[in-house]
């Protein structure tokens, strides 16, 4: 293994827990977790000689991995399929906890990509700042959709 390949698994060890936050926050069940995690470190993996450490890492992972997600979601909205089912979830937890989770990310599910984005960052208490640097928008800008996001999810 060269160095480039080295380096980039060291940082994806170190930022596996952000690529699978973000593809949690875009699917429906674990199979699709799991297919956005392959095809974010593809995405992570092709564009990583053009990565120059001008931004943390972490920053870099999360807006590649949050552009592949989207961009996932629009191809996945333009193709409809039949999802088969075994209508049974054995990992199914029903603690009030878990409830409350489930709640949440159904909620969170009905925004638009950008917004998901948006509050996704702001859960894992990402600053104003970094999150405007991820998705593109001024910090100000962020603050505000926030306010609009969060009164978004206490109506539904």
């Amino acid at each position: 293994m060269d160095t480039t390949e080295q380096e980039f698994a060291r940082l994806v060890r170190e930022n596996k827990s952000t690529i699978y936050t973000v593809c949690y926050m875009f699917s429906k069940d674990a199979d699709e977790v799991n297919d956005l995690f392959q095809e974010a470190l593809v995405n992570l993996w092709k564009g990583f000689d053009k990565f120059e450490g001008r931004s943390d890492s972490k920053t870099w992972f999360y807006r590649v991995t949050l552009n592949t997600c989207i961009s996932q979601d629009r191809k996945k909205k333009r193709s409809k399929s039949v999802p088969l089912s075994m209508d049974i979830n054995l990992y199914e937890d029903n603690d009030a906890e878990t409830k409350q989770v489930k709640m949440l990310y159904n909620r969170i599910n009905k925004l638009g990509p950008f917004d998901r984005a948006i509050i996704l960052l702001w859960l894992e208490n990402i600053p104003y700042d970094e999150i405007g640097e991820i998705v593109g928008i001024s910090a100000k800008n962020v603050s505000v959709r926030l306010v609009r996001i969060r009164e978004e999810l206490k109506k539904m």
